[in-house]
């Protein structure tokens, strides 16, 4: 591993943002090398004192508008074309730059606040989408990610590690306003797989709150983990019957999911509802041209216990 490749990295590893094979041959080349040592220590005093000073929080409206805006931009956003690229590419002049580490923070604070104050400017008057209160509370408005969801076993105690500039802990029942808040945000937003899977699991524990319910669909149709899809399935199982959109979100599993047990589990969740004209339509369609034969065995299974429609 060479210094260049480990000072280009200094902020990453001190925001625990690498993977954890790199991570090692980062510290384990930090340990030889006095000067890399240097860099990241120098990072770090530069990071104690960011954390140290005053953060202005953006509002909960301003913050919650910015996300599901930039959500929606960012799925109906056309690709450049092929001149475009060649004129100009962002990414490959960026990567010719080869920041300090201190000055590459100073620019994403810089470039998180210039973005913040732009969408401000634009759509200050949106409203609140995300649950009844407005958003997340003031104190947790620039919450950044959620580190870890750990639930006591002989409780309902929840604790919640997060991150804003820092790290903060929060802890209380599952059916706490904030407790419920954080694992909605988790959900949906947190880069780690394995804190989505136990923030869904935690929500299935109280799937008639309709903000839970939805969080569990979206986690169906597009979480990219299988883990995280069969636990949202988990919690949804039992309004299948009962709920359309529900219904809908598992026939869309079983029959576009790329995971096989996820299809498996969508379709032992319909069976209670396999005379619905829908499912029986998917039934059909996966009895004949399904790829998995498993599928196919089950699907003319469940098609033979139906009465024949005249």
């Amino acid at each position: 591993m060479k210094c260049e490749w480990v000072r280009q990295n200094v902020i990453l590893y001190l925001y625990e943002e690498l993977a954890d094979d790199s991570r090692y041959e980062f510290e384990q080349h930090v340990a030889r090398c006095a000067g890399c040592a240097a860099e990241v220590e120098s990072g770090r005093e530069f990071q104690q004192a960011l954390a140290a000073a005053p953060v202005v929080q953006p509002t909960p409206n301003l913050l919650t508008a910015a996300r599901m805006r930039l959500q929606e931009a960012l799925e109906t956003a056309e690709q450049g074309g092929f001149w475009q690229r060649f004129v100009f590419d962002p990414g490959a002049w960026l990567r010719q730059i080869r920041f300090s580490p201190a000055l590459a923070m100073v620019l994403v604070m810089v470039g998180f606040g210039g973005g913040v104050g732009a969408m401000y400017f634009m759509h200050g008057q949106a409203e609140p989408t995300l649950g009844s209160s407005g958003g997340l509370p003031p104190d947790q408005a620039s919450i950044s990610g959620i580190r870890s969801v750990t639930k006591d076993p002989s409780s309902d105690r929840v604790s919640i590690q997060y991150d804003t500039v820092t790290s903060h802990r929060e802890e209380g029942a599952v059916s706490d306003q904030r407790i419920q808040q954080l694992l909605l945000f988790a959900a949906r937003n947190n880069y780690n797989s394995g804190v989505r899977v136990d923030s869904i699991d935690l929500l299935t524990l109280q799937p008639n709150d309709v903000r839970v319910r939805e969080a569990l669909v979206y986690a169906l149709r597009y979480d990219n983990n299988p883990g995280v899809r069969l636990k949202a399935l988990e919690g949804l199982g039992s309004y299948v019957k009962d709920d359309v959109r529900v219904r809908n979100a598992v026939l869309d599993a079983l029959l576009n999911d790329g995971n096989p047990g996820v299809r498996v589990q969508a379709l032992h969740l319909l069976e209670p509802v396999k005379a619905d004209g829908s499912v029986r339509v998917v039934l059909q369609r996966l009895a004949e041209s399904d790829q998995s034969q498993f599928i196919r065995t089950q699907a003319r299974s469940a098609l033979a216990q139906l009465p024949e429609i005249d």
